[in-house]
């Protein structure tokens, strides 16, 4: 098979995991807007027991899909920094990281913002800085700081040339304890449920998680990693996905302290990993193609990234007035929200100039 093929077939099924990560996004805030986690523009606590089931699905996500994002992004760096060289590099990650960041702080946030600003009891402006947050666009802030990092690294050693090497069970293993260990001293500083205002860091426990997978994405790309694991290692890391849960989610709910939030760590690193590697194989392997459909949708998913809070806090609003269980509220916004997202992202990109950005 020629170099070719092989690429775009890459270019394919990471194009179509990030849109299946970018509808995660969407179910993630629809889930927190309806369960027991009020960490949204816009939420209405659960009221009857399928919050619990809401919020299962939010720790769930929150073990490993923002990791994931990182590590995506990570295996597009070196070879971008490569064809545009420093200079370029960092503007055009200035340009299409900090302007969509710019444009939801100034223009998008005070949209979504407005839930709370009744029992502010202050002027808006007023309100509007002391409560200043970039909402989901947290992500592109330590993005910035990530793609930044990369390049004082490359600027002060020269590029080592790619060295294809197959990624072996014992350095996943290895990967997976030195994530845990380095994550359970991390929230020693920085606990479960930490916020960091201003910056508006919803999760900084799990930075370690974050920086050491986009790490690992920049030297995927180098050495090969994402085409030669294995077609088993598809079905085998959605397999320990389940027993890493069934073995040591009970375990740290039956000890506490410094035992559970070992186990806790230990959990979510294993669990981020083994659903990793077993969706990338997944879809190298069973989603490697992409019609008009999907490249619409791959297309328009960063913008999606952005604008999603505007759909389901509008959402929210329409649906106040619906009586029923947590879950089924999830549902309708759900259904409603990921065919608005997408259309709404589409007229965001039929602006003049956005593309260039988008």
């Amino acid at each position: 098979m020629t170099a070719e093929p092989i690429t775009r077939t890459r270019l394919y099924a990471v194009d179509n995991l990030r849109i299946v990560l970018t509808a995660l996004v969407v179910v993630h805030h629809c889930a927190v807007t309806y369960g027991n986690i009020p960490l949204w523009f816009y939420v209405e606590p659960a009221k009857d027991p399928s919050g619990a089931v809401l919020d299962i699905l939010v720790v769930f996500n929150q073990a490993f899909f923002m990791g994931f994002f990182f590590l995506i992004s990570g295996l597009f760096t070196p070879g971008s920094y490569e064809r545009k060289g420093a200079g370029p590099f960092v503007r055009d990650r200035l340009v299409r990281l900090g302007l969509p960041l710019l444009a939801f702080l100034i223009l998008l946030r005070p949209l979504v913002n407005f839930p709370t600003y009744p029992q502010a009891n202050m002027p808006y402006w007023q309100y509007y800085f002391a409560s200043w947050d970039p909402g989901p666009m947290w992500f592109v802030e330590v993005l910035i700081v990530f793609a930044l990092a990369f390049a004082v690294w490359r600027h002060l050693r020269k590029p080592a040339a790619p060295r294809p090497a197959p990624l072996t069970f014992t350095a996943i293993a290895l990967f997976v304890v030195a994530l845990a260990v380095v994550t359970f001293l991390w929230r020693i500083l920085v606990p479960s449920g930490s916020y960091v205002p201003v910056l508006g860091l919803p999760t900084p426990s799990y930075l370690p998680q974050y920086a050491s997978m986009f790490a690992v994405g920049c030297v995927a790309q180098r050495r090969g990693w994402f085409e030669s694991l294995p077609a088993r290692a598809g079905w085998l890391g959605l397999v320990m996905a389940g027993v890493v849960t069934a073995v040591l989610l009970p375990l740290a709910g039956m000890t506490t302290g410094a035992a559970s939030s070992a186990a806790t760590a230990l959990w979510e690193s294993a669990f981020a990993v083994s659903m990793i590697i077993g969706l990338s194989v997944l879809f190298r392997e069973r989603f490697n193609e992409q019609g008009p459909r999907g490249r619409f949708l791959a297309e328009h998913a960063f913008t999606v990234y952005i604008v999603h809070p505007i759909v389901l806090v509008a959402l929210g609003f329409a649906l106040s007035g619906l009586h029923a269980a947590a879950i089924v509220k999830f549902a309708a916004m759900l259904v409603l929200a990921l065919p608005l997202c997408w259309a709404l992202a589409y007229a965001v990109r039929s602006l003049p100039g956005a593309k260039r950005v988008l």
